[in-house]
């Protein structure tokens, strides 16, 4: 999509973000002088002293490095690792451009043209168009060289250009030039309008039973699935089955509701931090009144975790698939003033009997693996004869209706 290159080969691993912070933390130290010297309070003091051994580094390397150097990036890197001194893979320093990223990929949606882009020789590749976008709409197919944009030559090593191109407000046109093989070069015109992710997927299976996928929790998630919720009861649904198969997580709030709607009243999940302050996440007397089964595997992570989590635990579902991803760290992510921002693990996080399944995940009440030739092959891509753990699940539900 437009704001960040889709590699296919990329994991992409997305964390519970407990508090998106408004407020902008300065990234400086302030600073008083007197008299032409600098005051410092005792903290203050202290940290330039842990850090001091730095300076006399950044001056060899400036007066010894065999090429220019970059400042912005030498502290970006010093930065960088500091936070990764903590061998905690979802605490990490964000530049601008990571941060604006995780920004889109949790808010759900942005404004251009909707596709995926790609590396191909050195080339911009569409990998696909978003489903009812305008690339879509204007004719743009996967497998397209990008090659200009308004009329300017772009490459994959300027990838970031092309898409800021492409950005820009709704309703307003964009030219778009494509190679296309067997076709040759055309220029296609595109109008820029909002795009919002589909995370949430339902149809009716025969007998009744509603079938409902969910792919991430972002700002749009818990409102689609509602809306798909109420769709499968008007249908008559008389059984559910929630689709949680590589599903890396998300925002807590989205698969708080998702939860509530599950289950009866009770406890969803619960947080400890350092200081053992603790924080629960309730669900109210509503819930589905017919049969559940929630489909899990190993990438069912993080926030899909604790529906699953709270499933189990209060005996709502049964749970079929693999185990679960293993990810019961709570994120904060803070925006600094310059645009760049750090997230970091701030607590634990434990389903209602009180289990932290972090590193261990969760097993499967029935435990169904795919056969070896379709492990790697993408949820999304299971037809209804290959897809055992579905097939279970409906059988499952069959017995219960």
């Amino acid at each position: 999509m437009e704001g960040k290159k889709w590699s296919l080969k990329k994991a992409i691993t997305w964390i519970i973000i407990t508090n998106l912070i408004t407020a902008s933390v300065l990234i400086f130290v302030p600073i008083k002088t007197i008299g032409g010297k600098v005051l410092v309070n005792g903290d203050d003091y202290k940290f330039f002293k842990q850090y001091e051994k730095m300076k006399p580094v950044n001056d060899i390397i400036k007066d010894n490095y065999y090429e220019k150097i970059d400042d912005s990036k030498m502290v970006e890197g010093a930065i960088k690792g500091m936070v990764s001194a903590l061998d905690d893979p979802y605490t990490v320093f964000m530049n601008k451009k990571e941060f604006d990223e995780l920004k889109t990929s949790t808010q759900g949606s942005f404004t251009g043209v909707g596709i995926y882009i790609g590396d191909k020789d050195g080339k911009i590749v569409v990998v696909a168009p978003i489903e009812d976008s305008p690339a879509e709409k204007a004719g743009i197919k996967s497998g397209d060289i990008i090659t200009k944009v308004n009329g300017q030559e772009v490459s994959a090593k300027e990838s970031d250009k092309a898409v800021s191109m492409m950005k820009g407000k709704a309703g307003t046109k964009v030219k778009i030039t494509i190679y296309r093989e067997g076709v040759g070069e055309k220029d296609i015109e595109v109008t820029r309008e909002k795009i919002v992710f589909k995370t949430v997927k339902s149809e009716m299976l025969p007998d009744n039973i509603a079938y409902i996928r969910i792919t991430t929790f972002d700002e749009n998630t818990s409102k689609a699935f509602v809306s798909a919720l109420d769709d499968m009861k008007s249908k008559g649904m008389k059984g559910l089955i929630l689709d949680l198969r590589d599903n890396p997580g998300g925002l807590l709030d989205e698969c708080k509701v998702v939860a509530d709607k599950l289950l009866g009243k009770g406890t969803i999940v619960y947080t400890l931090d350092k200081d053992g302050k603790k924080e629960v996440l309730e669900s109210d007397e509503d819930k589905i009144n017919v049969p559940l089964v929630v489909l899990t595997n190993g990438g069912t992570a993080s926030a899909s975790e604790i529906v699953s989590g709270a499933v189990r635990d209060h005996k709502a579902g049964t749970l079929i698939g693999t185990t679960t991803f293993g990810k019961g760290l709570v994120q904060t992510v803070i925006p600094l003033i310059d645009g760049t921002g750090i997230k970091v693990t701030t607590a634990r996080y434990y389903t209602p009997s009180g289990e932290c399944i972090q590193k261990k995940g969760i097993k499967p009440d029935i435990e169904v693996p795919l056969p070896d030739n379709l492990k790697d092959k993408p949820i999304s891509e299971l037809n209804r004869a290959e897809d055992v753990q579905l097939k279970k699940a409906i059988e499952v539900i069959k017995t219960k209706m």
